[in-house]
């Protein structure tokens, strides 16, 4: 597999506070990656300049060889690179069918219309049921996102996610809040729906983290501790001491 994704000596500072300090880390096309670190590592910040929410204060980003530092969050989308959020970010009183079909829309660069399903929006129509088969949500493509479980809501933003046929998925803590059945249920859907994609994970449960990467990179203190394959983060000393405790 080739290099993908070149996260190249990424330094973030907000008004003098060094938040990000040489972040550098490559991810591989097709590669589940996981960026794992305690509570203010960095982690969401640094999906905030992938993704194109924030500007690094200096470094780059180089996706597929072509330098996209500083490029906003709708240019990223359109290159290939789509966020899902932590913080739930979906219409609410919207369908679930709507959800996931404003994105397909939006995607072949069409209006957005939520009240309406014409005949010629067939193709579409398809593609929305084929993504909420995806993430499981077949059965409740008419509920209002209100009445949705909280797993499902979570379900839903992938969904989401998926709508735009991104390349590169960036999931920002998509099993937070979750029972264990859920989680559960969220790990093996986040396998299936990402095979053959590069996926790109911030999670705090490293069940999830040890089920579904190939890579881990550990952010320590706004730097890079660490990157390599599962077993050895999990034996690793160092990661041992700052993060994953002795226990």
């Amino acid at each position: 597999m080739s290099e993908y994704l070149h996260i190249k000596d990424i330094h973030k500072d907000f008004s003098g506070l060094k938040v990000l300090t040489g972040v550098d880390f490559k991810v591989r096309e097709k590669e589940r990656h996981a960026v794992i670190g305690p509570n203010g590592a960095g982690k969401t910040t640094l999906f905030n300049i992938i993704s194109g929410n924030f500007k690094a204060s200096s470094g780059a980003i180089l996706f597929k060889g072509r330098d996209v530092s500083g490029k906003p969050a709708h240019a990223m989308n359109r290159l290939g690179l789509s966020r899902s959020f932590q913080i739930t970010n979906v219409f609410q009183e919207l369908s679930v069918f709507d959800n996931i079909r404003s994105g397909v829309r939006s995607r072949h660069g069409l209006r957005y219309h939520f009240f309406r399903r014409p005949a010629h929006d067939r193709a579409i129509n398809e593609r929305t049921e084929a993504i909420a088969a995806e993430v499981g949500l077949q059965d409740a493509m008419d509920m209002p996102v209100s009445a949705l479980s909280y797993g499902q809501q979570r379900a839903l933003e992938i969904a989401i996610t998926l709508s735009t046929e991104p390349e590169l998925i960036l999931l920002d803590e998509p099993t937070a809040g979750m029972t264990r059945e859920e989680t559960g249920q969220a790990i093996r859907m986040i396998d299936r729906v990402t095979a053959g994609r590069t996926l790109i994970i911030i999670e705090h449960d490293m069940d999830v983290v040890f089920s579904l990467a190939d890579t881990i990179s550990v952010l320590h203190y706004g730097t890079i501790l660490v990157s390599g394959k599962p077993d050895e983060i999990r034996n690793d000393q160092r990661v041992k001491d700052a993060y994953l405790g002795e226990g």
